[in-house]
């Protein structure tokens, strides 16, 4: 299980990557750069050894040289607090070495090496582990720093009495650090010790289904009861953890730990402020972006893997922001249904589960925007959810298995796909309370259900429904890499009355409305301050390692007609401006244009150049069916030369709506041909 969710990590992007280009890079003055290794051994053999976190011996001596000819320093935890609070700068090219689980070879191969060389380290122990195989190697230890025996109970699981397992493996006493010898590194003056948590180094149930997540960001699923763990049970198992890992530290080399190494580097804003609370203020992860600030309280470290030479650490030290500036990653999207996914029988469910991930993973796409809401008559308005909720039915507990299944099998990001104002809340009267209201008949506001029925932004019981809904999906998907803004996020030029109401309040803030008849563009940054105020609340459960990402479905009518802003408040330099990702509704017919769509392509094309400078922070979302008459699915050699047509404009990122992966749709050959990478060219 523990390699298992080790995979993930790679599959997320955040273990070391193959590196082509010769130029090394220097950490940024004030910076620092954060390393994350495991086991030390002499014989390891790359790419062919059954521990692919492992490194040699000689490649970890190798660094050592490396760091010590190239200037490089390695730095304590310490020197890092010193930064952080004015007292003294970090050297040039400062690195923070790690070591994560406590293994023997931190003592039998680092050690030495650390004080030959004279290099501070930080060492992660998960403390469960230790005193579970002290316990069965007749080790007398205080057995009031159990965390109510559960570690025991773990071990007894597990087959052999006084082993945990291992990478599979199980691993006693002789696998791990001695008390003796945590105690001789803690009076070196080399190593500082943190917590790797008590017993939160594995899965836990995440959903009816069965899968397994990690227990640190996970509501634990019990099927006997058909309900998952609430969040005050949830934070006090986490806080418990906590604090049971620091005072058996503090028990082992007397001194409380300050640091948490959060296994499989999944952790959430929520999980680090109970750590804090806990007393162990700094938060280290795994990212994407290892390069730290002292002023940061949470430090991405670089996932160290297939036993690496110098130079191909040193070139991974780029932060990945900046990689994708220097040389920007080609997006391929496949938006998808869940409702095609949905069965009332949830074995038909899981075969047609199956049929998706086989799509997904012969498409090689590195996106899905997958629906988190369920819109069964395809009026796009949320009538239900696939997650649990406060507020609205649950069609089916189905989005986290989907996403975390796209994720770890397939190898790909999961957006979750989500309306921003249009959920049918079953309360009729209160929906029709709160909706966006325009001039009805005789002058009276009434409630705007031409199109979409929505919730009225300027109205503080919406933003609070919305809130929680968003807060509910993050507490169920902590996995999810990102979440896309419905295309529901619109105001009409009559719409919304509701903002004079006496309630009405500038969406997040108490501010009351000085003038309620508001022009298009405060329209636009008032749905962007909504949107703002509930992805923070997902923001709040969601794993930070995953480099989490906002998206924006934006009409295309605005993009080729500027003025359109007052038909809809949206304008795409705002969207740019607040979103990592606008993923512009490319279609042509959906528009209604009566262009030829390659001419009308190429002018929302040009468009989009023209207002914003070029094509890296936009997804070109073309459409898979012409739902005109009766909803017919394209040739998909037409969606192929479409894509071709983007491609030699010198977009870079595009996808289609809808999938229907049951019944090929649209038709897999051509679709492929136009989504492949293998011969992107390079942008204009």
């Amino acid at each position: 299980m523990q390699r298992f969710f080790m995979i993930l990590l790679m599959l997320a992007g955040i273990g070391h990557a193959s590196v082509h280009a010769q130029e090394t890079f220097t950490v940024p003055e004030g910076h620092f750069l954060a390393l994350s290794y495991h086991d030390v051994r002499d014989d390891v053999v790359p790419g062919r050894d059954p521990d692919p976190y492992a490194v040699s011996t000689r490649r970890l001596v190798e660094w050592f040289d490396w760091m010590q000819r190239q200037g490089w320093q390695p730095v304590s935890l310490q020197q890092i607090v010193d930064a952080r609070e004015g007292r003294e700068p970090l050297p040039a090219n400062a690195v923070l070495l790690t070591f994560d689980d406590g293994l023997a070879s931190v003592y039998s191969h680092v050690f030495p090496l650390l004080q030959a060389y004279e290099y501070p380290a930080l060492v992660a122990l998960q403390t469960g582990w230790l005193e579970t195989v002290w316990a069965g190697d007749g080790v007398t230890y205080n057995p009031e720093t159990f965390a109510d025996g559960a570690s025991r109970e773990v071990a007894a699981e597990q087959a052999l009495p006084g082993t945990i397992q291992y990478n599979e493996v199980p691993l006693g006493a002789e696998g791990f650090l001695a008390l003796s010898e945590l105690r001789e590194m803690q009076a070196s003056g080399l190593v500082e010790f943190a917590s790797h948590s008590h017993d939160l180094h594995r899965g836990i149930l995440a959903n009816p289904q069965g899968n397994e997540q990690p227990a640190a960001i996970t509501r634990r699923y019990d099927p006997e009861s058909g309900r998952y763990e609430d969040r005050d049970a949830f934070r006090q198992r986490i806080l418990d953890d906590m604090t049971a890992s620091s005072a058996s530290l503090e028990a082992m080399v007397g001194v409380a730990p300050r640091s948490i190494v959060w296994p499989y580097g999944a952790h959430s804003e929520e999980v680090d402020a109970l750590a804090t609370e806990a007393g162990m203020p700094l938060s280290i992860s795994l990212g994407a972006d290892p390069v730290n600030h002292p002023t940061q309280a949470r430090f991405n470290r670089l996932l160290i893997s297939e036993d690496p030479r110098p130079i191909e650490i040193a070139q991974s030290v780029r932060p990945e922001s900046a990689r994708r500036a220097g040389s920007p990653q080609p997006q391929r999207v496949i938006h998808v249904d869940l409702d095609y996914v949905y069965d009332p029988d949830p074995e038909q469910a899981n075969r047609n589960l199956g049929v998706l991930l086989d799509r997904i993973q012969r498409m090689q796409v590195r996106t899905v925007y997958l629906q988190a809401f369920a819109d069964p008559n395809g009026d796009g308005n949320a009538d239900a959810l696939y997650f649990p909720n406060r507020h609205l039915p649950v069609r089916a507990d189905l989005f986290n298995r989907v996403a975390w299944q796209l994720r770890t099998r397939a190898g790909v990001r999961v957006y979750a796909w989500m309306p921003l104002l249009a959920f049918d809340l079953p309360d009729q009267d209160l929906h029709a309370e709160l909706s966006v209201q325009r001039p009805g008949p005789e002058g009276d506001p009434v409630p705007a259900d031409r199109d979409y029925r929505r919730l009225s932004p300027f109205l503080p019981q919406s933003l609070e429904i919305v809130g929680e809904i968003y807060e509910d999906l993050g507490m169920a998907a902590s996995g999810i890499a990102g979440v896309l803004i419905h295309d529901d996020a619109y105001l009409a030029a009559d719409e919304d009355l509701a903002a004079c109401q006496h309630a009405a309040r500038w969406p997040g803030t108490d501010r009351p409305l000085s003038e309620c008849i508001l022009r298009p563009e405060e329209k636009t940054q008032a749905l962007i301050d909504f949107g703002d105020e509930v992805i923070g609340r997902l923001r709040n459960f969601t794993n930070l390692s995953l480099d989490f990402r906002t998206a924006r479905n934006l009409y295309a009518r605005v993009v080729l007609e500027p003025e359109a802003e007052a038909r809809f408040a949206q304008a795409l330099p705002a969207a740019v401006e607040a979103y990592d990702e606008v993923a512009i509704m490319a279609m042509p017919w959906l528009d209604g244009t009566e262009l030829p769509p390659d001419i009308w392509l190429a002018r929302l094309a040009d468009a989009v150049e023209e207002q914003i400078g070029g094509f890296e922070d936009v997804v070109f979302e073309l459409q898979a069916r012409d739902w005109r008459g009766e909803g017919r699915w394209l040739e998909a050699r037409l969606l192929r030369d479409w894509m071709e047509q983007l491609v030699r404009r010198g977009v870079l990122n595009f996808g289609y709506y809808p999938d229907d992966f049951l019944r090929n749709q649209p038709e897999f050959g051509p679709t492929f041909e136009g989504m492949s990478l293998n011969a992107f060219p390079h942008p204009r």
